[in-house]
């Protein structure tokens, strides 16, 4: 199970982070997703493309890329 550090812009309040939180959980794949709205980042576990869910968040409107987090761990390994 890997794990991946989504930065995402546009959520403004605890309604924005369970939207996020359940269109990011709904994608199948991911066993596990948590969604942080004062640091602006989803930590999420399982075994799905980085790419399905940028194309989920994106389509519930906010912005979203991968974070420096994630891409440090993947060069480590």
């Amino acid at each position: 199970m890997k794990e991946i550090v989504l930065s995402i812009t546009g959520m403004t309040c605890g309604s924005c982070t369970r939207t996020a939180e359940r269109v990011i959980s709904g994608t199948p794949g991911v066993e596990e997703a948590r969604v942080d709205l004062g640091r602006g980042i989803a930590i999420v576990k399982g075994s799905v493309a980085p790419s399905s869910l940028i194309d989920a968040v994106r389509a519930a409107g906010y912005g979203v890329s991968v974070s420096d987090a994630t891409k440090a761990r993947k060069g480590q390994s």
